[in-house]
């Protein structure tokens, strides 16, 4: 961790490579301590930071709390406090429920983080690790099911929050003066998007306004 702060960020700085900086922060990973001190090196320098945490044990929450992490990822395992922190701070929870489905684990508590007043992104982790299929619509409808999300709730999870997430604030609604990156799909009815379980494919893509 040393070497990664002393030589390799300031050359991914230096030849701008990469904004944001993540660390896994569970057990059998790095500890809370180990964390707290890269993390906060990795801000020293501009870098955006994200924590992948609390996908075995807790903890990871006050830690990006209290440095100011931009969101954190996984939280399958949640004590009714560190709800209330996400619900109280300006971390943004993000739920990775192909993760869950690939390691046999609960599913991130979605429903109570929404109702504690907190935001939620869905996102896919995809990676041959846990999370191999890479299907963010089949893995966040299959969410939505089991912790009895409304269709505005996943897609909210997916589009503007999404981007909010990533701070990016000029994308995720369909609104004059904002990027206009969007797919569609050939169905009358939206609800059939998710009702499908990914089965149903994007048809057109936009990027920047051109249909590719």
């Amino acid at each position: 961790m040393q070497e990664i702060i002393t030589d390799l960020l300031p050359e991914i700085k230096k030849k701008n490579l990469a904004k944001r900086i993540d660390i896994f922060v569970d057990k059998n990973a790095f500890s809370v301590n180990a964390a707290k001190i890269y993390l906060l090196k990795a801000k020293e320098m501009g870098f955006e930071i994200t924590i992948h945490g609390n996908q075995f044990s807790n903890g990871a929450v006050a830690l990006a709390n209290e440095i100011g992490a931009t969101s954190i990822d996984h939280l399958e395992v949640m004590t009714k406090d560190e709800i209330a922190l996400l619900a109280k701070g300006e971390v943004i929870p993000v739920v990775l429920p192909a993760s869950s489905i690939g390691l046999g684990e609960p599913f991130a508590p979605a429903h109570k983080i929404l109702d504690a007043g907190a935001s939620l992104v869905i996102a896919s982790d995809w990676n041959p690790g846990s999370a191999p299929s890479g299907s963010l619509l089949t893995t966040a409808a299959i969410l939505g099911a089991y912790e009895k999300l409304t269709m505005s709730e996943v897609w909210a999870a997916l589009t503007f929050r999404a981007a909010l997430a990533l701070n990016k604030t000029d994308r995720g609604i369909l609104k004059s003066g904002y990027k206009a990156d969007f797919i569609t799909f050939k169905t009358h009815d939206f609800q059939e998007i998710l009702y499908s379980q990914g089965e149903l494919r994007p048809e057109k893509i936009w990027k920047n306004g051109t249909l590719k």
